[in-house]
């Protein structure tokens, strides 16, 4: 199988994800829990609107076959799709709570352990083979994650349930398999606006009434929820959720070249050298595919 199309798909969703700060800045007299709320219904509306009117019949034949599925499947494909949602909703309002309330290192380092947790919760719980190379990144990993997390020191425990939560949000869409990876994003993003719901309700939520606000929350909507989660989903149909896992680095990797030449804030010499831990930790975990693909190459032009 051509898995080139699927690790596209996953490099691209993290890449997109870097980017993220610069339609956040532009927000930050907003609370951050109105600009969650919002990208919420942005992203749930604008995927209901593109379903209802270029996917009825992929959302037709979907119903028709989760009808003719057996029980057992039947279950275990709503209850996939129901605590992916859940999941995922409990990621991003985490993070929002504790860049708000805890500090933005613990946020930013979860995103640094998140790929090695990844990894060991396919090998424990999918039993993903992780070969002697990848133990071996992993290794490479939790080094530059540490050396990291001392030069930001944060909260560790808050920085962990972050990072677990969208852990297993991947590990457990990797088995979800039967239906369309666009429907299941529409289910779950559905589930989110529904379990947000009462805490806006409760908390008198103030509409913005700034324009601006709603160009870069539609932005937020498409370019950094709709795309990129439906680009991590396909993704997982060719490759291991291990694999997806440890191309989260690719975000905070991007998130930090942004942070040096666009916002221009500082970076000490430990940083630089976690990072680079980090990318060669990508490397190692990849080096099958990087060195085997460069071997077919090679081998395909000395026969032309």
């Amino acid at each position: 199988m051509n898995t080139l199309k699927y690790y596209v798909a996953a490099f691209s969703a993290f890449f997109m994800w870097g980017f993220f700060s610069m339609a956040i800045k532009p927000l930050a007299a907003y609370s951050s829990f109105d600009i969650l709320f919002f990208r919420i219904v942005f992203s749930t509306f604008l995927i209901v609107l593109f379903s209802s009117f270029f996917r009825k019949e992929k959302l037709k034949t979907d119903y028709k076959f989760l009808k003719q599925l057996p029980k057992k499947q039947k279950f275990q494909t709503l209850l996939l799709t129901s605590v992916g949602g859940l999941l995922l909703g409990i990621n991003w309002f985490l993070f929002i709570y504790v860049v708000n309330h805890v500090n933005v290192q613990s946020a930013s380092f979860a995103y640094l352990i998140c790929p090695i947790i990844t990894a060991l919760f396919a090998f424990f719980i999918l039993k993903e083979h992780l070969n002697k190379y990848q133990w071996l990144a992993i290794f490479v990993s939790i080094i530059g994650g540490t050396i990291y997390y001392f030069t930001n020191p944060g909260n560790l425990i808050y920085a962990f349930v972050i990072a677990a939560s969208y852990s297993l949000y991947i590990v457990s869409q990797k088995r979800n398999v039967y239906f369309d990876k666009f429907n299941v994003l529409l289910v779950q993003l559905s589930i989110i606006f529904l379990l947000s719901l009462p805490y806006f309700v409760v908390n008198k939520l103030v509409v913005p009434v700034e324009f601006d606000f709603y160009i870069y929350i539609t932005l937020i909507a498409l370019l950094f929820t709709i795309i990129p989660l439906y680009l991590n989903l396909f993704a997982l149909k060719g490759i291991s959720a291990s694999t997806v896992g440890i191309l989260i680095y690719i975000n905070p990797i991007v998130a930090l070249f942004l942070s040096i030449f666009y916002f221009k804030e500082s970076i000490n010499m430990l940083q630089i050298v976690s990072y680079l831990l980090i990318l060669f930790s990508i490397l190692i975990f990849n080096y099958k595919v990087i060195f085997k693909r460069n071997y077919i190459q090679a081998k395909s032009h000395t026969t032309q």
